[in-house]
């Protein structure tokens, strides 16, 4: 491949080829996203002993107020990241000042520092646990100890390797510069495990061969290690006061020519980015191949070339979108790194990094969460679904499946990832094809149940790690105490949820440890004492599992007995994710797949009704969200007694597994709102009704999602325990006329249903 690309020449023919093959290359890997790293710059030091002919950053003391910034103006730098949104800091530095001057030895002593790397690592770790941004490491040529050392600081580092060609004039006082050295570096970095980032400077003095055997170089190394995440193609530019002054810029047509080289030369899955600030031709870089712009700070300068300042992030969106692709912010790791976080992170990042991402490894859009008071952002389309955009002139994997979709395709568990890693225009179309299915199956029609939730105990003998809401019977909780309701608390509770016009209660609690499956029909006899018709819409899966089990009974024999005290339907909670591997971490000891399946498939055959539920945003990814989905929707085809599909975004504050350090914070809103899009797109046809939930979203995420496929808001409660248990902050219940707030700007009709949705009253 080196020797094609060579003896193409510099005729434009050829570099017309080489762009083509490149472009096809990046769309086979990457499909059309391009993505950015939000970061904050921190030059810790100026200070450098190599002495390249081109730089600009490394400066002699004298000009300098200190050799180090110091651990306050760091944290004052990070934050001002922080609050721009940023998500990396980059950490730049020169190469070991403390052997070239000695005020760096000297300031290291006085502050305790044994070294350069060993004061950067101090403030990776001080930046990390007090902002939460995420070190990227640029230090230049370092030996295996330093990587090492970094390693449980950082979630990734990088290095330029600049050239391989050991003649360049630039480099002659610089001996980091040489190129074994900087190769053991490379290696080192993959013997070790490290997302590491490289790149070649053009136009220093070296020619298309040596780039070649760079890339070539680089290649290598990711072969034996496969650490290489992204390499940088930038081009020289020359600089007042630097022996290269004089030096012309690097033709335009060399760094593109170099860029699709890359993509030709070196593995698909290694990502490619060119500086934005050092071009005046955006477009170009995206045409010759790129699929990232790097990092972009909306606080910092770029402290290596101060001279060209970032480019507005509303340019680089409009440049990305006008070239058909869309651009998604990242972190400093990549996505594909975070498949297998062990391997690619010490212990001590694996969580930062998981704090900071969505399902699909990419940073998350803003700071948004489940059951937070934090507004979400506006990503509904205000218009009704008419008039919504339909842009499917641009072909992605996405507009692909939907055209399936639309020409009477059911999508399966690939095309439903597919969907669910939807944005920019693809992300407008699936939302758009999820509100014209419930326009046709639901009309404008949005209903609600008027229902009172009683949770009659938070005693449990089961460890949920998502749970905030169950108690061990000595537990101490500032959420409050262990505590088990009598039969007459029950019926009392009963008694007011009929006489405030409710038509359905809610029960769900704690598996007690004292329980038999007597209990439950006791719980029934309590409800039918107080109320002969109010709908008793009660147990999860495993509540059942474990009534039939303590009896020594059949599950179908214990169901039909729930049922003859009154039981109507089942809700559809216990499922969490329908995948035993995620269910290992959430519920190691609760009932796995198949038997919440079996359970809901006899409930159905003795003729009780039930709902799908999905907890989702947690641990799992959106594989697991499209095989729960396809999981349910085949039980629904055999039997038809689902009424609903609920999904439940995980509220991480309170969460065990959160508090622990071991789950991400919930989903971010774009995947909520696609949840509810393509659940409304894969159940068409077996599921008519997608129910949003006003107690973890808030009433304008719920507003929303009613534009996203969902046209039911769920129960007034009255009284809920286990979304306030685990941090949200929304209320315990909700009037009819707030549920006619939300309703109300889409120009819908709000409508009391059942439980089993049939249609009430109209609410005014």
């Amino acid at each position: 491949m080196a020797s094609s690309i060579d003896s193409m020449g510099t005729s434009t023919g050829s570099i017309d080829s080489l762009i083509a093959g490149a472009q096809g290359i990046r769309k086979s890997a990457f499909g059309n996203i391009v993505t950015y790293s939000p970061k904050v710059f921190i030059p810790l030091t100026n200070l450098c002993r190599d002495r390249c002919g081109y730089c600009t950053f490394s400066q002699p003391p004298a000009r300098l107020s200190s050799p180090y910034l110091s651990t306050e103006e760091v944290l004052d730098i990070a934050q001002k990241g922080v609050d721009a949104g940023c998500s990396e800091a980059l950490f730049t530095l020169g190469q070991l000042p403390e052997k070239r001057y000695t005020v760096a030895a000297q300031w290291l002593k006085e502050h305790g520092y044994d070294s350069t790397i060993h004061y950067l690592v101090e403030m990776c770790r001080t930046v990390r646990d007090n902002t939460g941004l995420l070190p990227h490491a640029n230090a230049g040529a370092l030996t295996h100890e330093e990587l090492n050392a970094l390693r449980p600081v950082t979630a990734s580092q990088g290095m330029m390797l600049e050239s391989v060609d050991p003649s360049l004039r630039c480099h002659l006082n610089s001996p980091d510069k040489v190129p074994e050295v900087r190769l053991k570096t490379l290696d080192d970095a993959g013997k070790l495990h490290i997302p590491f980032t490289t790149g070649l400077l053009v136009g220093i003095g070296e020619n298309r061969q040596s780039r070649i055997d760079t890339l070539v170089e680089i290649a290598k190394s990711h072969k034996l290690y496969g650490h290489i995440q992204e390499v940088i193609i930038q081009g020289f530019l020359p600089k007042p006061g630097t022996s290269m002054h004089n030096y012309p810029p690097c033709p335009t047509e060399e760094l593109l020519w170099t860029i699709a080289a890359a993509r030709h030369i070196l593995s698909p899955d290694i990502h490619l980015q060119s500086p934005p600030n050092l071009t005046d031709d955006l477009a170009s870089l995206l045409n010759a191949g790129i699929d990232d712009w790097g990092g972009i700070s909306p606080v910092t300068l770029d402290h290596v070339n101060p001279e060209r300042p970032w480019p507005e992030i509303e340019l680089i969106n409009k440049v990305t979108s006008d070239n058909g692709f869309t651009l998604v912010p990242r972190l400093t790791i990549y996505p594909q790194f975070l498949s297998d976080p062990h391997r690619w992170l010490h212990p001590d990042m694996v969580f930062p990094v998981m704090n900071m991402q969505d399902a699909n490894g990419y940073a998350r859009e803003d700071r948004w969460c489940s059951g937070s008071d934090i507004e979400p952002p506006h990503l509904a389309v205000d218009s009704g679904h008419t008039n919504k955009p339909n842009n499917l002139s641009t072909r992605t994997k996405v507009s692909e499946v939907i055209e399936g979709i639309t020409g009477g395709q059911e999508p399966g568990i690939d095309e439903l990832v597919t969907l669910f890693g939807a944005r920019g225009n693809d992300f407008h179309n699936v939302i758009e094809l999820a509100d014209e299915m419930r326009a046709r199956v639901n009309g404008e029609t949005v209903t609600f149940v008027a229902n009172r939730n009683i949770n009659y105990t938070n005693i449990c003998t089961f460890k949920c790690r998502f749970c905030a809401f169950s108690k061990g019977p000595l537990s101490l909780n500032l959420r409050g105490n262990p505590y088990l309701l009598d039969f007459d608390e029950i019926s009392a509770k009963v008694v007011e949820a009929v006489q405030a016009g409710a038509t359905e209660v809610c029960l769900q609690g704690g598996i007690h440890p004292d329980f038999d499956g007597e209990y439950y029909l006791s719980v029934l006899d309590a409800i039918r004492k107080a109320s002969s018709n109010i709908h008793i819409h009660a147990f999860s899966a495993l509540e059942v599992h474990e009534g039939a089990r303590r009896l020594g009974i059949e599950l179908e024999d214990y169901l039909r007995m729930l049922k003859e005290k009154g039981l109507a339907s089942l809700p559809g909670t216990a499922a969490e994710i329908l995948s035993d591997d995620i269910r290992d971490i959430l519920c190691p000891d609760k009932i796995k797949t198949e038997r919440w399946l079996e359970i809901h498939r006899v409930a159905h055959s003795v003729g009780l009704r039930s709902n799908v539920t999905i907890m989702f945003g947690a641990v799992e990814q959106p594989i697991h969200w499209a095989k729960h989905i396809v999981l349910t929707r085949e039980l629904q085809k055999q039997t038809g007694g689902f009424t609903e599909f609920v999904p439940l975004p995980y509220v991480h504050m309170g969460a065990p597994l959160y508090v622990q350090r071991r789950s991400r914070r919930g989903p971010t809103f774009r995947e909520v709102m696609l949840i509810y899009a393509v659940g409304r797109i894969a159940y068409h046809g077996y599921i008519d009704n997608i129910q949003t939930s006003w107690v973890k979203l808030g009433v304008e995420g719920a507003r929303q999602t009613l534009a996203a496929g969902a046209n039911d808001l769920g129960g007034t409660l009255m009284e809920e325990s286990i979304s306030r248990a685990a941090g949200a902050n929304h209320g315990q219940s909700v009037s009819i006329s707030d549920l006619y707030s939300i309703v109300q700007p889409l120009g819908r009709t709000l409508y009391q249903r059942s439980t089993l949705y049939n249609l009430l009253n109209q609410a005014a």
